[in-house]
C-alpha cells in the first residue's frame, strides 16, 4: 500500500469517525428533544383531564366525550380509513381513557374506537402509590407513548387518567433524519477521500520526482541530475535539498573513485613496465651465464655486475613502492619542532658525495624551526637534492624564508627546466620527462616527497622555465625556537 493511499485512508477514516460522532450526537439530541416534546404534550393534556375530572366530581356532571387536539404545535394528521372508521394509533392524535378505582373504563376518547389502553403491573403499583407513570407500549404492532396519572378520591380510592400518543411519526422523523445523516456523511466522506487523494498526490509529488531521479541515476549512472522543487522550504523542500546535496556529494565521490581507479590502473601498468625491464635484463644475463661452453671470465664479471645493478634498481623500486603504500595508508608522522638549518646542511653534505664537483649552497638557510617529522623532512630534502643533481648541471642553492607563520624551503637548480605540459604531472607517480628516462631512477621520488609533506600538513610546489632551471618550494608550519 502506497504512502499516498495510507495517508488518504487515514485522513478519511478520521473524518468519517468525526462525522459519525457528530451525526450520532445530533441524532441523539434530536431524538431526545422529540421524545421530550411528546412527553410534555401528554403530561399537559393529562393534567387538564385530571382538572376536568376533579371539576366533574365536584359538580356532579359527566365528562363529555371529545376528540382531543394535540398540544405544543403538533398538528393532527388524518389516519387511514378502514370502512369509514379510522384505525387508532396510525396518526398523531392524542388518545384519552379514564379508569375507575376498580379498573373499569369510565370515559374514553372517541378516536379509540374499541381499543383499550393497556396498563402494566409496574404502572399499577406506581399509580396506587400516587405516582404518575410514563412508559412505551406496543399496541397492534405500533409503538405508543402512554402517560398515566392518578386521581385520589375522597373515598380513598384512585381513578386513573391515561393519555397516549403514537410514536409512528416520531419514528418516521428519526428514520428520515438518520437516513439524511447517513447519506450526507457518506457523500462528504467520499468527497473528502477524492480531495484527500488529489492533495496527497500533490504534496507527495516531490517524493515521486526523487524516486524517478534516483531510478534514472541508477540506470544511467548520471550523478549530475538534480530534483527540481519550487515549493516552500517545508519538510519536503528540505528533503529535496538534502537529496540534491547528497547527489552532489555522491557525484564528487564517484569522480574521486573514477580518478582513483584510473590512477590505480595507470599505477599497475607503470609498475609492470618498470619491473619488466630489469627482470628481462636479469633473465637475459642468467641465460648468458647458463650457456655452454661458458663465456669467458671478463664477460661473466660484466654480466654479474649488470645483474647486481638491476637488482639494486628493483630494491629501490620496491622500497619506494612500500613508502608510497605507507603514505596512502595514512601512516601517522610525528609532529615536533625541528630545526631546519642543521637538517638542510646534513642533507646537502650527504648529496654532495654523489657529485663532489657540484656546489650546493646552503648559506641562505635561516636558523628556524618547523613542526614536522625529522626523518620525513630529511627524506624529502634528499629526494629534491638528488633530483637536482641528476637533472641539472649547474650549482644548486638552498634558501629559506618566513611568511605568515610558515617557513618556505626553496631548492633552486640551473638545469634545463621542465616543459609547461609536464608541470601539472610532475608529482604523479612514474612521471618522467624525456631527458629523465635516460637517468637512473623509478619516477617515484617526487610523488613520495609530496605524500610525506602533505602528511605533515605542509605543501610542495614547483616553478620552472625551460632553459632557466626549476625551483621546488616546501612550506611547513613554523615552530618557536624556544620549544626545542
Amino acid at each position: 500500500m502506497s504512502i499516498r493511499l495510507r495517508f488518504t485512508l487515514l485522513y478519511t477514516i478520521i473524518l468519517a469517525v468525526t462525522l459519525a460522532f457528530l451525526g450520532s450526537t445530533v441524532y441523539a439530541i434530536q431524538a431526545r428533544s422529540t421524545m421530550n416534546r411528546g412527553r410534555q404534550t401528554l403530561v399537559t393534556f393529562a393534567r387538564r383531564m385530571v382538572e376536568a375530572r376533579r371539576f366533574t366530581l365536584g359538580s356532579g356532571r359527566r365528562l363529555p366525550q371529545a376528540r382531543p387536539t394535540p398540544e405544543a404545535g403538533l398538528s393532527p394528521l388524518p389516519g387511514p380509513d378502514f370502512g369509514g372508521v379510522r384505525e387508532p394509533f396510525r396518526d398523531q392524535e392524542l388518545y384519552f381513557e379514564l379508569r375507575g378505582e376498580d379498573g373499569a373504563i369510565i370515559q374514553r376518547s372517541v378516536n379509540l374506537n374499541d381499543q383499550t389502553l393497556p396498563l402494566t403491573e409496574a404502572g399499577k403499583r406506581a399509580l396506587q402509590a400516587g405516582q404518575p407513570w410514563m412508559e412505551t407500549v406496543s399496541i397492534r404492532g405500533e409503538r405508543v407513548l402512554m402517560y398515566s396519572e392518578p386521581i385520589r378520591l375522597a373515598s380513598g380510592g384512585v381513578e386513573i387518567v391515561q393519555v397516549a400518543r403514537s410514536l409512528a411519526d416520531v419514528s418516521a422523523t428519526l428514520t428520515l433524519l438518520r437516513s439524511i445523516l447517513f447519506i450526507a456523511i457518506s457523500i462528504v466522506v467520499l468527497a473528502a477521500f477524492g480531495i484527500g487523494w488529489f492533495f496527497a498526490g500533490l504534496m507527495l509529488r516531490p517524493i515521486a520526482r526523487i524516486t524517478a531521479t534516483a531510478q534514472t541515476i541508477g540506470v544511467e549512472q548520471d550523478f549530475g541530475r538534480r530534483v527540481e522543487h519550487r515549493g516552500p522550504n517545508d519538510e519536503l523542500g528540505r528533503l529535496v535539498t538534502t537529496f540534491n546535496t547528497m547527489l552532489s556529494q555522491l557525484q564528487g565521490a564517484y569522480r574521486r573513485i573514477e580518478q582513483a581507479l584510473q590512477m590505480q590502473r595507470r599505477f599497475v601498468a607503470d609498475v609492470s613496465h618498470e619491473l619488466r625491464t630489469p627482470l628481462t635484463t636479469i633473465r637475459g644475463n642468467i641465460e648468458l651465464l647458463r650457456r655452454f661452453p661458458p663465456i669467458d671470465a671478463d664477460d661473466q664479471l660484466a654480466v654479474v655486475t649488470d645483474i647486481a645493478g638491476e637488482t639494486d634498481r628493483l630494491i629501490r623500486l620496491v622500497n619506494d613502492l612500500l613508502m608510497l603504500e605507507h603514505s596512502d595508508a595514512g601512516q601517522r608522522l610525528r609532529s615536533e619542532a625541528v630545526r631546519i638549518k642543521p637538517l638542510v646542511e646534513e642533507a646537502c653534505h650527504q648529496v654532495a658525495v654523489l657529485d663532489p664537483g657540484r656546489e650546493i649552497a646552503c648559506a641562505e638557510v635561516d636558523d628556524v624551526a618547523v613542526f614536522g617529522d625529522r626523518d620525513a623532512l630529511r627524506q624529502v630534502l634528499l629526494i629534491l637534492l638528488d633530483n637536482a643533481i641528476k637533472h641539472a648541471s649547474g650549482d644548486i642553492r638552498v634558501a629559506t624564508t618566513q611568511d605568515a607563520g610558515q617557513v618556505a624551503i626553496r631548492i633552486r637548480d640551473s638545469g634545463p627546466g621542465i616543459p609547461p605540459d609536464m608541470l601539472p604531472l610532475i608529482f604523479e607517480r612514474f612521471q618522467r620527462g624525456d631527458d629523465a628516462r635516460v637517468k637512473p631512477g623509478t619516477g617515484l621520488g617526487l610523488s613520495i616527497a609530496k605524500a610525506l609533506i602533505e602528511a605533515q600538513k605542509g605543501t610542495i610546489e614547483v616553478e620552472s622555465q625551460v632553459g632557466q632551471g626549476s625551483v621546488f618550494t616546501v612550506r611547513m608550519p613554523q615552530a618557536e625556537m624556544s620549544k626545542l
